[in-house]
């Protein structure tokens, strides 16, 4: 359950700012907080978010990049869905001027997984066949974005209603995954030889059937497990058999193969602040230029936060949910 409480405003440590927050973005590991299945999320009552923009109200001791008055965007690693937000110092980044700070909000993480994923993980090159699961969510638009910048071909799944949405967002072939076999199609337009790197988030039975649409030297990066959310609570069954199908790699498999599996989760590089920033400058970088280009599904104010995760568990979202404050 999401309620709205009252608390007095966080006070920023050393090396700490703290951000009157205008926009939060709203991400699949909030719902799986919000239903209990993070491992990492704190105990309940807990206040869930990721990610925040907005002005800097106040700052910690030692602090000489921010000042009050800044527009940031920030990772917070929970404590996002708040009128006020204290971020690390390494963790906040100004804003680009060319952005609103709902835009910016929908930002930090779907675009550091998608080139994590694509760039450090996979190594995406030119000229190589991606498969994006979910091409119309937040972090499957970062990822055909982050992969034409690179020169790669995609193909994107997503509900045949939001096609035409994600080929204006630079997918190449748009999948439908309720009709017809995606690893069939994926075999034909890769001439048999299936995709270079495949991202998938959707967890289950979808892992194994990704495995095995790679190509040889097939990279596949695991980053979610958004089949265990079916609901507004939690789902015994469809956890259980969620996990009961999750595959386990053998080590020969993949060398026989010439395959590499890599599993990817954002919360837990939060102590890699050098190479977070280094990716969040590149991406800020792209976007202040128009290289890349974040798109919003729709926003919902803070008291509307349950309901903006209803819409997200619809799968009716194309781009990013963003929880705004006034």
């Amino acid at each position: 359950m999401l309620r709205l409480v009252t608390k007095p405003d966080p006070v920023p440590a050393a090396g700490e700012i703290r951000v009157a927050v205008h926009a939060s973005g709203v991400n699949f590991a909030d719902i799986l907080a919000r239903l209990g299945l993070y491992p990492d999320a704190p105990k309940p009552p807990m206040v869930v978010g990721y990610e925040v923009s907005g002005v800097v109200d106040a700052v910690g001791a030692g602090v000489t990049a921010f000042r009050e008055g800044d527009r940031v965007v920030g990772l917070t690693r929970f404590g996002g869905y708040a009128d006020r937000v204290i971020v690390p110092m390494g963790f906040a980044f100004h804003g680009p001027p060319s952005i609103d700070d709902v835009t910016a909000a929908a930002i930090p993480v779907n675009y550091l997984t998608a080139l994590i994923g694509l760039y450090r993980l996979a190594n995406l090159t030119a000229g190589e066949t991606v498969l994006v699961h979910g091409a119309a969510g937040g972090v499957g638009i970062a990822a055909t974005q982050l992969a034409r910048l690179r020169g790669a071909r995609v193909i994107g799944t997503a509900s045949v209603e939001k096609h035409d949405a994600i080929r204006a967002n630079g997918v190449d072939h748009a999948l439908d995954y309720r009709r017809g076999s995606v690893a069939a199609e994926v075999r034909r337009l890769t001439n048999g030889r299936g995709a270079d790197v495949v991202l998938d988030p959707i967890g289950g039975r979808s892992f194994s059937e990704s495995y095995q649409m790679l190509a040889p030297l097939g990279r596949l990066v695991l980053y979610g497990a958004s089949r265990l959310a079916s609901g507004e609570r939690r789902n015994l069954w469809r956890i259980v058999t969620t996990l009961a199908q999750m595959p386990r790699f053998h080590p020969l498999s993949l060398m026989n193969r010439n395959r590499g599996v890599f599993g990817l989760n954002l919360g837990h590089l939060w102590d890699e602040r050098d190479r977070l920033a280094e990716a969040m400058s590149q991406i800020l970088a792209d976007v202040a230029a128009g290289r890349l280009r974040p798109v919003v599904a729709r926003t919902f104010p803070l008291e509307q936060a349950a309901e903006a995760h209803r819409f997200i568990q619809a799968r009716s979202n194309i781009g990013k949910v963003v929880l705004t404050i006034e």
